[in-house]
């Protein structure tokens, strides 16, 4: 069996490829926003308030991404930050008027981005492509814990 290297049955290479084809069309789609706000309308779409350190964990991206894409959504009127109650250091961020009205949007978008990528598949391929990257995700999550545990020295 040749171990070699191949991009096209790499499963993090094909994944990457995939993904970056849905922002790129989501993109295409969003007539004002980015690809780049989706986690945050995702976080937020159930009118909840969540802490900037929750909503990275939620979107599971680093702390200064959501700084950064919090930062231009203010800058844009898509959020509003309220005092923590729980924790006077930090504030609960928000979706606005114009923040759920775009998350509406793209929200839409991404539905149509979908429905194009997923457009040669049936209901039940559709399934079963879902069930796999679910359990392929699962695997790499345990897989991440398992590096996240440092070893145990030797009792002996």
């Amino acid at each position: 069996m040749d171990e070699s290297y191949d991009r096209e049955t790499s499963g993090g290479y094909v994944t990457n490829r995939a993904a970056r084809l849905f922002i790129r069309a989501l993109d295409r789609r969003l007539l004002n926003g980015s690809a780049g706000q989706m986690p945050v309308f995702l976080a937020l779409a159930d009118g909840g308030a969540y802490t900037q350190t929750e909503l990275a964990r939620i979107a599971a991206v680093e702390q200064p991404t959501m700084a950064n894409t919090l930062g231009r959504m203010e800058r844009d009127g898509l959020i509003a930050r309220t005092p923590d109650p729980a924790d006077r250091r930090s504030s609960l961020v928000s979706l606005n008027k114009l923040g759920r009205k775009r998350a509406g949007e793209a929200m839409a978008a991404a539905l149509d981005v979908n429905e194009a990528a997923f457009a040669t598949l049936d209901a039940g391929e559709r399934a079963m492509f879902f069930d796999l990257l679910h359990r392929v995700i699962a695997a790499l999550e345990a897989d991440g814990r398992r590096e996240a545990v440092p070893p145990r020295p030797d009792s002996a």
